[in-house]
């Protein structure tokens, strides 16, 4: 296993500005499917973001191991446990197979059961459980790209898993352009080419970052391994993850129960929300790209007990992404109607979905404090509080603000928005307290000696 690079010290844009064209590329991914889904049906627009609602829940539950393996060979790395490392990579990759093979069966069997429960209008089901059950059900292939790229990106190889979603999209795109326009006498099959090139563009992925990893850190996934899952280290991913993975459930649920408001205003309604969150996800891409960076240079600070420089360098992180969060969000705003333009001419959708991108300029600051701070608290190893603070936040704020003001008092869209905001902002002032209390220090998972 190889150790963290040493030939440069890592810094936060090293780390950072391909982790940020990663992310892009992979919202970009999704606008594609978006905007090219919106010149062959509005309605397969809608049927694919009900869908891919779904498909965001399962990634988060695959992401929980993810997750862990990121910070636990970060604070390994910095405490200069090397050999921990390898072996807590090769369990993360085996345990989040066998996990992810699981669900994977458990969609394709109940696909049309969960889009009846989220009341997806019946024109859109066919296609929407067609999308689902294909993705769905590969959707193993995802949950070992991003172990395997959590892996590579905390040993500071945040290029390689950029090239490789470059390579991803650029598959996909082609298969969307073949399977939705049919040149060269290709049948057209929209949605359900859609789903067939999303599979095997991750498929080609899964194979190149695989073997990425054995070119630049020295592993291979062993089948052997798959029946070899040490106790001490799967506890350890557990701690992080299952807290972890509690808030991300926890957030993604409440979002389906939203969405679920959302299927009662109509159709038309569910379509600008697909849109304007496509828009706004470019937005939110630096303020996620700055966490990840963070979070893997504290998890080396903290493993190498320096707290000190952990705490200055989530503040100074937080600072870049609320003013270019900010930014970004005002200049989407004054080109709304040009990028909204991009996927539809429906006049009623670019003037509520215009209004929503202005209400992202009080939206992304406060996501901003949730992402960063957050991500910093659980590379140091404070990991239960963001999730109690979270689930009471979505539930008791999000949730309840979204119905009463979006429903019971008819302001549709931008009442769920305003309901967005209030969750950000509270959420999020709550973490800046838990980081300058500083009560995070000593919480590092590394300390522990680990006998092999």
């Amino acid at each position: 296993m190889s150790t963290l690079r040493q030939d440069r010290k890592m810094t936060l844009f090293a780390l950072t500005w391909p982790i940020f064209i990663e992310i892009m590329l992979h919202m970009l991914m999704g606008n594609a499917d978006t905007l090219m889904l919106s010149q062959y049906s509005d309605n397969s627009v809608a049927a694919v973001g009900v869908s891919n609602q779904i498909l965001f829940l399962l990634i988060v539950m695959f992401g929980f191991i993810a997750t862990g393996t990121t910070i636990l060979v970060a604070q390994y790395i910095g405490g200069n446990q090397y050999k921990n490392a390898k072996e807590i990579s090769s369990v993360s990759l085996s345990a989040n197979l066998l996990f992810s093979i699981l669900i994977s069966v458990v969609i394709v069997i109940a696909s049309e059961d969960i889009l009846q429960l989220m009341n997806l209008p019946q024109e859109l089901m066919p296609e929407a459980t067609f999308y689902l059950q294909v993705v769905g059900g590969f959707s193993f292939l995802q949950a070992l790209i991003m172990t395997a790229g959590a892996i590579l990106k905390s040993h500071g190889y945040t290029k390689d898993s950029m090239y490789l979603t470059i390579g991803m999209n650029l598959i996909n795109v082609i298969g969307n352009y073949l399977f939705i326009f049919g040149p060269f006498g290709i049948p057209v099959l929209g949605v359900q080419g859609v789903a067939i090139s999303t599979v095997v563009s991750r498929f080609i992925g899964l194979l190149v970052i695989l073997y990425i990893l054995k070119q630049r850190v020295h592993f291979t996934l062993n089948l052997k391994d798959l029946f070899k899952l040490p106790a001490h280290h799967i506890k350890k991913l557990l701690h992080i993850g299952i807290p972890t993975a509690g808030e991300q459930l926890s957030y993604n649920t409440s979002q389906m129960v939203i969405t679920f408001f959302i299927t009662m205003i109509g159709t038309e309604a569910l379509t600008t929300k697909v849109y304007a969150q496509n828009l706004m996800m470019l937005i939110l891409l630096f303020s996620s790209a700055v966490s990840q960076g963070t979070q893997i240079l504290i998890g080396y600070m903290v493993g190498a007990k320096e707290y000190d420089g952990a705490y200055k360098r989530c503040l100074q992180s937080l600072h870049y992404g609320i003013v270019i969060s900010t930014l970004m969000a005002i200049v989407f705003t004054l080109f709304s109607d040009q990028l909204l333009g991009i996927f539809t001419s429906n006049e009623r959708i670019l003037e509520v979905g215009g209004t929503l991108i202005l209400l992202t300029i009080l939206l992304e600051p406060g996501r901003a404090f949730n992402m960063i701070i957050i991500g910093s608290l659980r590379a140091a190893g404070d990991i239960r509080f963001p999730t109690y603070i979270g689930i009471l936040s979505m539930w008791g704020v999000s949730v309840p603000i979204a119905y009463v003001l979006g429903i019971h008092y008819d302001l549709g869209l931008i009442g769920v928005w305003i309901a967005f905001i209030t969750d950000e902002w509270v959420r999020g002032i709550i973490m800046y307290y838990r980081w300058k209390s500083k009560a995070w220090q000593g919480k590092r998972f590394s300390q522990e000696a680990i006998v092999s």
